[in-house]
């Protein structure tokens, strides 16, 4: 027997969040970076230990990405998108968190919740991360070694990207003109 309870949250709910985090950002604003991350992974093994609900478990997998992102020396974050990222972390590495973990089920509801919030928050980076890693496995692949012994940089990823995005570029240009071959693009065509 499952049961689906749905919760909405309002601005003044949103508000116990917000004001948590920025209580936990003020908190960590001196601890290094290492400090911060290592509280989120083990927030993380916590929650592996912990027998918890699915919802729950779904969204603590969310915050290694986030960690992964920080210290992943080949993505580079640039220094302003990695505070961004290390002040969402932070509140992961406060003890004081809106609900102790060690309350029994409910314990990581509001590191669910501030999950949900953080990722929203961090979107972008969190697709570019997952986007990077999965190319970086993908030449991993090809070239038959360890994705963790290959150094991938985020500059080379870019310009995958944009080699990619150009191609495609291409090909939809080509593919409008039609298929018979007969007629292309004269109206621009340069010299020659």
């Amino acid at each position: 027997m499952s049961l689906a309870i749905t919760i909405e949250l309002g601005d003044a709910d949103l508000k116990h969040f917000i004001d948590a985090m920025h209580v936990a950002q003020q908190e960590a604003k001196n601890l290094p970076a290492h400090e911060i991350t290592d509280a989120a992974s083990q927030l993380l093994a916590d929650g592996k230990e912990s027998k918890l609900p699915s919802f729950i478990a779904e969204r603590l997998s969310k915050l290694d990405s986030m960690i992964s992102m920080v210290n992943d020396q080949g993505f580079a974050l640039p220094d302003e998108d990695r505070q961004r990222v290390l002040g969402c972390l932070a509140y992961f590495a406060n003890p004081k968190d809106i609900i102790p973990d060690n309350v029994p089920v409910l314990g990581f509801l509001d590191d669910a919740i501030m999950i949900e919030l953080v990722t929203r928050e961090l979107q972008h980076e969190v697709e570019a991360y997952d986007d990077f890693v999965a190319y970086r496995n993908e030449e991993a692949k090809l070239r038959g070694v360890d994705p963790s012994t290959l150094k991938t940089e985020r500059v080379e990823w870019a310009e995958a990207r944009r080699v990619e995005l150009l191609n495609r570029m291409r090909s939809r240009r080509l593919s409008s003109y039609g298929s018979s071959g007969n007629w292309g693009p004269s109206l621009f065509k340069f010299g020659g």
